[in-house]
């Protein structure tokens, strides 16, 4: 009668509970002295409950006497069962009153509470760690004595949790029973299913509370958090290197080992990660199938695509701190602050050289080797990059895909066509510390400076000259080799260098875009024009010494 009028006589003088009967008000009193009388005959576990006990034997025997009528599961306990059932009714009858959640079990319930309530009652005894559940605490004990229950048959692979060795198992059979019905992909997880299917809903349920990021799955929320309080606990053990997560960790730790366990089938290209692998093989099959909903542009990764798509939103979400440049890419910020540290940590065995990215030493070390490995189909000209070869290409083909938006000009990269608006605005961002000169290039300044210092690094190994950049040794070179490979379609002349023949052209043209401000007088070259301005000015810069 009890179950009905709802009537609890029997309470706890520990903590106050109340229960309908004295059994229950027993096996309670249990949880608070630790006994634990029911001992299992197969193993060391100990019970406080003969309940307990009795499903603890059943996971020795793999008896499960509790069938679903509906579906193949088994279970070893009722209330398994009772709980499995509401999964094919959608049945959850206990409702937060907090936030409208519900649940299918009580406990279930109490544990969300927690989480409005920030309450966390199981600590470990040998850290400051808390948790709001108690298998949780039993699981992060593990990490202090390093027991992993559950053991592969397969393989030597063991694992925390139940569910771990589950999801391992998977990589054995090959199954992946959760399939998107938007696309082809597959998954052996529910997990990372639901997850993929964000990535078509676009839904971001996990948001940071201190920006406006926010998140498909909670671990990347978590990592996220780590960029705003500076906390990188991965330290590896062989260099000064942090990270966020354990696994961005042991793939650095590859690049101290050389190791490269995933190989390619089809060539012998090893890499790090699988996810590297599986994007390179896209590059044997040609398959893209990632694509931009704003142009007819497809790639073979997702992050290709997101980069890809801010060039038609003009999003740069990486701002710089020290000025007021943006990028569209981490790594893009990061080669930039170098320009504000001059900071150098790539440094060449061979030479003396140093260099901000690893990228940079990779192409510089190729300088002293004399390898070109990336060859043009159409002449005999090799590169040291890809980038560079494909820039080449570009002056067989005529293609130039960078156009201006105040003039007809066209330029074969973006930099160049960066520079070009620099004429258009008059800015001048590079200035020299020796004079009051201004260039729109660093490369410009660069070579200005050395008309202070008087600095030519690059010496002719035939004669005495020597030149402040590679292209003026170059040029300088084929008067050695009586080379003029510049010729003028207008006439016969030939020319060792592109100016000359630039210049030359002019002649023809009688182009002079080089004009005086002071008169009507204008110029095929800007050092005639600056001769020219000293007869308006009187100065006289040469003086005899005798």
């Amino acid at each position: 009668m009890m179950t009905h009028t709802g009537e609890k006589p029997f309470q706890c003088d520990l903590c106050g509970v109340f229960f309908p009967r004295k059994a229950s008000l027993k096996r309670h009193m249990v949880t608070h002295t630790g006994e634990k009388p029911f001992q299992c005959d197969l193993c060391d576990a100990a019970f406080s409950g003969m309940t307990a006990l009795k499903h603890h034997v059943m996971a020795h025997t793999g008896e499960k006497p509790f069938k679903c009528d509906l579906c193949n599961a088994a279970y070893s306990g009722k209330t398994a069962l009772k709980y499995h059932m509401m999964t094919h009714t959608g049945e959850k009858p206990f409702k937060c009153d907090l936030c409208g959640a519900v649940f299918p079990q009580r406990g279930s319930l109490k544990q969300h509470m927690m989480t409005h309530t920030g309450e966390q009652p199981f600590k470990c005894h040998l850290c400051n760690a808390a948790f709001s559940r108690k298998d949780k605490v039993k699981r992060h004990m593990m990490t202090h004595t390093g027991e992993k229950s559950f053991h592969c048959d397969l393989c030597d692979a063991t694992f925390l949790e139940k569910s771990h060795l589950k999801q391992h198992m998977v990589t054995h059979t090959g199954e992946k029973p959760f399939k998107c019905n938007m696309c082809d992909a597959a998954f052996s997880q529910k997990c990372n299913f639901k997850c993929h299917m964000m990535t078509h809903t676009g839904e971001k349920p996990f948001q940071c509370n201190l920006c406006d990021a926010a998140f498909s799955r909670k671990s990347h929320l978590k990592l996220h958090m780590m960029t705003h309080t500076g906390e990188k606990p991965f330290q590896c053990d062989l260099c000064d290197a942090a990270f966020l997560g354990k696994t961005a960790l042991r793939y650095h730790v590859m690049a101290h080992s050389g190791e490269n366990p995933f190989k390619c089938e089809l060539c012998d290209a090893p890499f790090r990660a699988k996810s590297d692998l599986k994007g390179h093989m896209m590059t044997h099959t040609g398959e893209k199938p990632f694509k931009c909903d704003l142009c007819d542009a497809a790639f073979s990764r997702i992050s290709v695509l997101k980069y890809h798509v801010m060039t038609h939103t003009g999003e740069q979400p990486f701002k710089c701190d020290l000025c007021e440049a943006a990028f569209r890419a981490k790594g893009s910020l990061k080669q930039h602050m170098v320009t504000h540290t001059g900071e150098k940590p790539f440094q060449c065995d061979l030479c003396d050289a140093t260099f901000s990215l690893k990228i940079y030493l990779k192409q510089h070390v190729v300088t002293h080797t004399g390898e070109k490995p990336f060859k043009c189909d159409l002449c005999n000209a090799a590169f040291l990059g890809n980038s560079a070869l494909k820039y080449h290409v570009m002056s067989h083909t005529g293609e130039k895909p960078f156009k201006c938006d105040l003039c007809n000009e066209a330029f074969r990269s973006k930099g160049s066509l960066k520079r070009h608006m620099l004429t258009h605005t008059g800015e001048k961002p590079f200035k020299c510390d020796l004079c009051d000169a201004a260039f729109s290039r660093i490369s410009v300044l660069k070579y200005h400076v050395m008309t202070h210092s008087g600095e030519k690094p690059f010496k002719c190994d035939l004669c005495d000259e020597a030149f402040r950049s590679k292209g003026g040794l170059k040029q300088h070179m084929m008067t050695h080799k009586g080379e003029k490979p510049f010729k003028c379609n207008l006439c016969d002349a030939a020319f060792s260098g592109k100016s000359a023949l630039k210049y030359h052209v002019m002649t023809h043209t009688g182009e002079k875009p080089f004009k005086c401000d002071l008169c009507d007088e204008a110029f095929r070259t800007r050092g005639i024009l600056k001769r020219h301005l000293m007869t308006h000015t009187r100065k006289k810069p040469f003086k005899c010494d005798l």
